[in-house]
This record gives C-alpha cells, sequence and structure tokens, in this order.
C-alpha cells in the first residue's frame, strides 16, 4: 500500500485579515478568532495539531519552552499559515492556489449588477425571463424574490462580491436537470471580459417567503484551470486523485479520477473516512463548504463555532484510522467572518496542520508565501514533476529517515 494524503479544505476558515486586507475592505477580519472568542469553540485536536501556536494571530498564546517543543508547534503535528498570493478572495482563486496555480488578475465581478445585454441573451437562449439582477446574500435575495419566481418560472440571476453568475430556481417550478442546463448555458456566455469564476446553480425549496429554503442541489460550473494543477499532475504521474464535496466543480473536473459530489460538511467526512478504509495511492482532496454557505455568508457564529466542533469531533474517528503512510494537512481557500460588516468573503490568512507517523510533532512553519506551498510540497512527496507555483515545505515536516 503506498502513501496517501488527505488535504481537507475547511473552507472560508481564515485566521485574521492577510496584509493587504485594507484593499478588499476587509481589515480586521478574523473568521478563526470571531469563533474563538463567542467562547463556543471546543477542537481539542485541532489545539493538539497547533491551533493556538500560529504566529501572528489574535488567538496566539506563547509557549515558554518554546525551543524544546520545536519552536512552538502542535503536540501532534505541525502548524502554520499560508497567505494569498492571488488577487482575489473567491472559492475558485483560493483552491487553484492551493493546488499550485497563483492568478495574479482579478476575475470579473459586477457591484452593479450584470449588464442588460448579457442576461437578454441569457434568457433568448433558455427561454425563460430573468428577474433580479441584484448583488445580495443568497438566501435574502431568495427570500425577496422566490415567490415571483414560482409565479412567473424566470430565473432569479443575482451575484456577490464575488466573480459568480448564480442562478435561482424552485426545485418543483424548474427541474433541477433544466437549472443545471441553463447554468451550463450561461457558462458557455460567460466568456472573455465576461469569465465570471463560478456559475453557481442555486436551487430552493418552500411555499413562500417565510418558509424558503435552499438545498443540497447547489451545484457550481468554474472555469478551467489556465494550466495544470497537481490534480492533473498526480492523476498524469498515475496516482489516483479522489474530490470529495465540491472538488470536482472547482476544478470543473480535471485531474481527477473519481469524485463525490457535496453533501454537506457532516456526511462529506462520512465520505472520506470510509476512504480510509479504502487501498488507493494519492490523493484526496476535500472541501467542506458548510463553514462559509451555511454560516460566515449569514453571519451566523454560533453555527460556524458548533460546524468547527463538529469536525473537530469527526477528525476523534478519523486520525486513529491514519494508516503509516498516511498524511494529513487542513487549510482553506479564504475567509467569511462570520463576525465581520457584511456577508461576503475577508481576505485573511489560512491555517497549516500537517499530521501523520511520518511527519514531526512541534513544527511551526510560520507564516508561509502562498497558499501553493502545499501543492509545491504534494508534488515532492510522491517525486511528481512539478512546474506549478509554490515552495516545498516537506523537509520542515518529515521526519528524514521516514520519508
Amino acid at each position: 500500500m503506498g502513501r496517501r494524503v488527505f488535504l481537507i479544505v475547511l473552507d472560508s476558515a481564515g485566521v485574521g485579515c492577510a496584509p493587504d486586507a485594507e484593499l478588499f475592505g476587509d481589515k480586521g477580519s478574523d473568521t478563526f478568532g470571531t469563533c474563538i472568542r463567542s467562547g463556543r469553540l471546543y477542537v481539542p485536536n485541532l489545539e493538539k495539531m497547533g491551533l493556538y501556536q500560529i504566529e501572528g494571530t489574535s488567538f496566539e498564546r506563547k509557549r515558554e519552552n518554546a525551543a524544546v517543543c520545536g519552536n512552538a508547534g502542535g503536540e501532534s503535528g505541525c502548524c502554520g499559515k499560508l497567505t494569498e498570493q492571488s488577487a482575489g478572495k473567491d472559492t475558485t482563486m483560493g483552491h487553484w492556489e492551493i493546488a499550485g496555480i497563483i492568478s495574479p488578475e482579478p476575475m470579473p465581478t459586477y457591484p452593479d449588477g450584470f449588464p442588460q445585454e448579457l442576461l437578454d441573451e441569457f434568457a433568448r437562449r433558455t427561454g425563460r425571463g430573468v428577474i433580479c439582477n441584484e448583488v445580495g446574500s443568497g438566501t435574502e435575495i431568495i427570500k425577496k424574490y422566490g415567490e415571483e419566481q414560482m409565479r412567473t418560472g424566470k430565473w432569479i440571476v443575482y451575484t456577490s462580491a464575488d466573480s459568480v453568475f448564480q442562478i435561482a430556481a424552485h426545485e418543483e417550478i424548474i427541474p433541477l436537470e433544466e437549472l443545471y442546463e441553463g447554468c451550463r448555458t450561461a457558462r458557455a456566455m460567460l466568456t472573455g471580459k465576461n469569465a465570471v469564476g463560478r456559475v453557481i446553480a442555486r436551487p430552493y425549496v418552500g411555499t413562500s417567503s417565510d418558509d424558503f429554503t435552499r438545498t443540497v442541489n447547489r451545484h457550481d460550473f468554474s472555469l478551467e484551470p489556465p494550466r495544470d494543477t497537481i490534480l492533473d499532475i498526480m492523476k498524469r504521474s498515475g496516482y489516483d486523485v479522489i474530490g470529495v464535496g465540491k472538488i470536482h466543480d472547482i476544478f470543473a473536473g480535471r485531474g481527477l479520477t473519481r469524485t463525490f459530489p457535496n453533501e454537506g460538511n457532516d456526511r462529506n467526512m462520512d465520505v472520506t473516512l470510509s476512504l480510509l478504509d479504502e487501498d488507493f495511492e494519492g490523493l484526496c482532496f476535500v472541501n467542506l463548504v458548510d463553514f462559509d454557505m451555511l454560516y460566515g455568508h449569514r453571519n451566523d457564529i454560533k453555527g460556524y463555532t458548533d460546524a468547527l466542533n463538529a469536525f473537530d469531533r469527526k477528525l476523534d474517528a478519523f486520525l486513529p484510522k491514519m494508516r503509516e503512510d498516511d498524511i494529513l494537512m487542513i487549510t482553506a481557500d479564504h475567509g467569511c467572518d462570520p463576525g465581520f460588516p457584511g456577508t461576503d468573503h475577508t481576505r485573511e490568512y489560512v491555517p497549516l496542520f500537517c499530521c501523520g507517523a511520518k511527519i514531526r510533532n512541534g513544527v511551526n512553519l510560520g507564516t508561509r508565501k502562498s497558499y501553493a506551498d502545499i501543492a509545491a510540497t504534494i508534488a515532492e512527496m510522491f517525486a511528481v514533476e512539478y512546474s506549478g507555483d509554490g515552495e516545498s515545505f516537506l523537509d520542515a515536516i518529515c521526519i528524514p529517515d521516514r520519508r
């Protein structure tokens, strides 16, 4: 049995505003810090990996015996934080950078809504009209326009501060497959200057604005990465590359040998736990979107904190099942501070935790220059030819005689 890397992205779980946060209007954002200050956070496994030793955070706890503990890392692994170099704070750019691609140019956003000619063409191609065309929270948009959508059968089209074209429809008014086909139509249209990062299907159910609820049948239609990611490289080199959750959507299906659709944090972790029992060699890339989608964007501090606690409890089952050659990496793709004004993503550092039988304990990786360091490290682990962005930290985390 060969080496396996389980790379888990806690979608939006930032650890404090990045140096350029002010340029994004996000100075003072601190997703993990908000949850810690709520008094509800209980994540003993992440604590052992070094959560409170991540340098320069609002919640850092200095250790008097730092030298003895290997520069104040975790008791059962390594910790650090990563800086985003890409020109955005969205899911697509964040994951692409984790996978080895720094995006120097921002994707288009629409703070005043989409051009009318674009919506007219979308309506013509799909045979349905369009309502809304606003910037806002999806739950509020659906509450405001859901009943009109049910009466008229038109698409609800809206956006946010991110590079997204979101299409909402009631599942009993427009069948899911028609919604997905509408998204594919939009994806084909949105090229060139209008090449948004993601077209997102946002189905909902309910009878009125009082009880509308978005369903788990969300589906993202992303741009294809502009060049090879670590997923493409691993697959081409003959390794397994398994995506769990939104990974297939984010990478437009590229570089994967198997995929499991998003079914929420708990179910996605259950799938990941089951994969620990399978014999494969390569990368298992997991996205847990509930932190962002259900709690960060809704300013739900309690929900966000409880979700972190629930994830940590899943680690109680995950960690004992890891094999001798397994490596676990935990990170995030941006922030979405539920206690920060507004409901958009926040420009933050993201955490990095690494553990496994072949990983040193107590190493603090400090502040890394790019999310892409993860991809560079995985490439070195598997000795695959790599020309992507980032710098490997393998030498710092691996026990020399156990690599």
